[in-house]
């Protein structure tokens, strides 16, 4: 009985198709068809640039939320809420560090008054006192006040004192407003992760490109590496044939020939490097959240090219190896900014 299965992506289940060892039917072939067609859904890395902002209003103010982010190795988050507020910001800084996870974030919060609003008032029955005070004070102590006569010029004095301006209202916040300011968080902080996944589609791409790059230069390495072999057999033995008068074993001459040329075999480094080049490319349809692990993987990829390198003892495939690092080292760069 042949047995076939499949793993289906969304569930990560395996199904099973048992048959028995005949002539497929048409229906067991179109079965397995659609299993080995079904659509894979692909979570693709998020970059941790990114960038978002929202506006709200409420009973007369505009409400602004601003919130950017850069690659950093754990979570830095820097807030800078409007004093209304700052009583909320504790939940604010969860509901952000639970989104975005990683990052140098820096997020704002801060209110824009509407000119309806009106002007700061002045404090009339205060500014009225200063006057009188001043007044008194003057006549009691004798003093020329010649140089304060017009209206203009009182009011720049009694406007300069102490708390001439103010507000004297005390604002609270109420859960009806706190509700509209908090779906502006969240509409900010969407806007960032949507900014984040198109960073990270062109990261990924970028990614498949040099990786697709690597594994093209790996395979070109294989000619040069069977030449390089053949010559150096024919290179040892030429070198022998030169001594005269020197007789030597041709078995342990294969022996030892065949233990040279097993130091200088890369058959291994190229199975791992081909290994780790899948892998990478598997852990980028994993989703975000991968970031540190590419970065592992990408310094596996430089350790067997760096070994590749050291046992190519031949101008063209040394010149392969040189390529591939300038390949990788591209990706190394580029995966510090992957969350």
């Amino acid at each position: 009985m042949l047995k076939l299965h499949t793993k289906c992506s969304k569930t990560n289940d395996l199904h099973y198709v048992s048959a028995f060892f005949h002539p497929p039917t048409p229906y067991l072939y179109i079965l397995f068809l659609n299993f080995a067609s079904a659509k894979r859904t692909i979570r693709m890395i998020q970059s941790m640039t990114g960038y978002g902002k929202s506006v709200a209003n409420y009973n007369g103010k505009k409400i602004h939320v601003e919130i950017k982010s850069l690659n950093s190795k754990a979570l830095d988050l820097t807030t800078r809420v409007a004093p209304l507020y700052r009583e909320r910001e504790i939940e604010v800084r969860n509901y952000i560090a639970t989104e975005l996870e990683r990052g140098k974030i820096d997020f704002v919060l801060w209110i824009e008054k509407d000119e309806s609003t009106g002007a700061t008032p002045i404090n009339t029955a205060l500014v009225a006192d200063y006057y009188k005070q001043i007044k008194d004070l003057s006549i009691a102590l004798n003093l020329d006040m010649s140089g304060i006569q017009s209206a203009s010029d009182w009011m720049k004095v009694l406007l300069r004192m102490p708390e001439a301006l103010s507000r004297t209202e005390v604002e609270e916040l109420t859960d009806e407003e706190w509700a509209v300011v908090f779906d502006a968080v969240k509409e900010a902080v969407a806007n960032l992760v949507d900014f984040r996944k198109q960073e990270g589609l062109a990261l990924a791409k970028k990614f498949q490109e040099k990786i697709d790059n690597i594994s093209a230069l790996l395979a070109s390495i294989e000619p040069f590496e069977k030449e390089r072999t053949e010559k150096i057999r024919q290179r040892i033995i030429s070198n022998l044939s030169q001594l005269v008068g020197v007789d030597y074993d041709t078995n342990r001459l294969e022996q030892e020939m065949i233990y040279y040329i097993e130091k200088l075999d890369i058959s291994e480094e190229k199975q791992r490097l081909t290994n780790h080049i899948k892998y990478f490319a598997e852990t980028m349809e994993n989703g975000h959240g991968q970031g540190k692990k590419l970065g592992f993987i990408a310094q596996e990829m430089g350790r067997e090219i760096n070994t590749t390198g050291s046992k190519s003892n031949q101008a063209e495939m040394q010149n392969i190896v040189v390529k591939m690092k300038d390949e990788l080292e591209q990706i190394k760069e580029q995966v510090l900014n992957v969350l």
